[in-house]
């Protein structure tokens, strides 16, 4: 089993440095907005009522993380349908996040300037995100067998 590996081998993984693959993601524009309507996600959630925390809370703490989590995963690969895959999962949950703001102003729950407070930061996020998509390379593409992206 072992007689076919050949030590003398060009190891391209041996060249992978994962801290400075970490550094890169988290030093990324987009994440650092990410890591802000995480921030001020949490602020909302924090100041609601317990009943309307229970309720929405939950949500909108997941759509906030899930947009930092699938950016490093999106990041950390060169394939361009698993970029894309994050990517879409990142527009779903950032476009939910911003309409439960709506919502929440319908409730009455907060200050209108508060609520915009993380509208801003949504908005200023797809500014950023319509970049980063730009620059995928479609060429780097394995087929997963699901037949999107391709």
């Amino acid at each position: 089993m072992w007689e076919d590996f050949d030590e003398n081998e060009e190891d391209d993984e041996s060249e992978f440095d994962p801290k400075a693959n970490r550094d890169q993601i988290y030093s990324h524009p987009l994440m650092k907005k990410s890591n802000e309507i995480v921030s001020l996600t949490h602020a909302l959630v924090g100041s609601l009522d317990e009943a309307r925390k229970e309720l929405y809370g939950g949500m909108m703490m997941e759509d906030a993380m899930v947009i930092s989590a699938k950016f490093a995963g999106a990041e950390g690969v060169n394939d361009f349908i698993l970029k894309m895959e994050n990517a879409t999962i990142m527009k779903v949950h950032a476009r939910h996040l911003n309409s439960m703001t709506y919502q929440l102003a319908i409730e009455e729950t907060h200050a209108e300037d508060h609520l915009n407070l993380l509208r801003e930061a949504i908005s200023e996020f797809r500014t950023l995100f319509v970049e980063w998509v730009r620059g995928f390379d479609s060429s780097e593409r394995i087929d997963d067998g699901w037949g999107l992206f391709v």
